[in-house]
């Protein structure tokens, strides 16, 4: 049974450290093998270029842009009437993840629209999301990158957020039918929406092309106080043979590096 591996969410990892590049070189020193990050756009591309190779680090996923955040943007997959704002970004994650060796694109659905009712548009956005979807993975796969989706549980996190649920998700990746286009597992997500995660994890794992972790509610370190049982949720995943990185996408609730006690643990346990 090979060991699970773990990639460090440079967005929440190390925070205390301004600045990406820095942070890169402080998941490498904390042993962390590869990187992934939401937004690296205001960065300067060669920056990361330089630290990415010093460390040696892969990175493992970035998004597509979230839009215009002022406005309330987070992401524009399924927006209605932002196509051309979503071709634009898609553009640019690739410019980026082609930079930085990087295989993964979150690309992300969006919000449902302020004062508007989530059943009055679902059949619209997910249109809109298929289609976006459908000229993504033809794009992607030229370039030999694998696009994902994440359903953000919309009970604590965003109540807004169109994709919530990963029986939602599968639906449209069907719909969409492309190899390239799978679905990212926040297990933080889908326990807040769903639970029943022996029984989801086993079911999806097939279309699974990434994996995120945190402890609920408090989505702090997977060893913290909470809901979730991990060395169970560790050895599922192992025993279904996942390959992937997991993200390590939490709030330490210290310092980053005093919070990493459960990896070495876990790492100690798979030796």
């Amino acid at each position: 049974m090979a060991p699970l591996k773990f990639c460090a969410n440079i967005s929440w990892l190390f925070a205390e450290l301004p600045d990406f590049t820095q942070r890169i070189y402080a998941a490498a020193s904390c042993g962390f093998q590869a990187v992934e990050a939401a937004w690296l756009y205001d960065c300067e591309l060669q920056e990361l270029q330089r630290a990415r190779k010093a460390t040696g680090v892969e990175v493992i996923l970035i998004n597509t842009p979230p839009g215009d955040v002022k406005s309330g943007d987070l992401g524009l997959g399924a927006v209605p009437g932002r196509e051309k704002d979503f071709r634009e970004g898609l553009d640019l994650a690739v410019r980026y993840a082609k930079a930085l060796e990087c295989k993964r694109i979150h690309l992300m659905a969006g919000r449902i629209p302020v004062d508007v009712n989530r059943s009055q548009v679902a059949k619209e956005m997910e249109t809109v999301f298929v289609h976006n979807l459908t000229y993504a993975a033809d794009i992607l796969s030229k370039e030999g990158i694998m696009g994902t989706i994440e359903p953000i549980n919309t009970r604590i996190t965003d109540p807004r957020y169109f994709l919530d649920s990963p029986h939602q998700a599968a639906a449209i990746l069907e719909k969409v039918g492309k190899p390239n286009i799978k679905l990212q597992m926040d297990i933080f997500h889908w326990q807040i929406m769903d639970g029943n995660l022996t029984h989801n994890i086993s079911k999806y794992l097939p279309i699974i092309g990434h994996v995120q972790i945190a402890q609920v509610p408090g989505r702090n370190e997977p060893d913290s106080a909470g809901e979730l049982n991990y060395s169970y949720l560790f050895n599922i995943l192992e025993n279904h043979n996942y390959q992937g990185y997991i993200g390590c996408e939490y709030k330490p609730l210290g310092s980053t590096k005093e919070g990493l006690s459960w990896m070495k643990d876990y790492c100690k346990h798979m030796k």
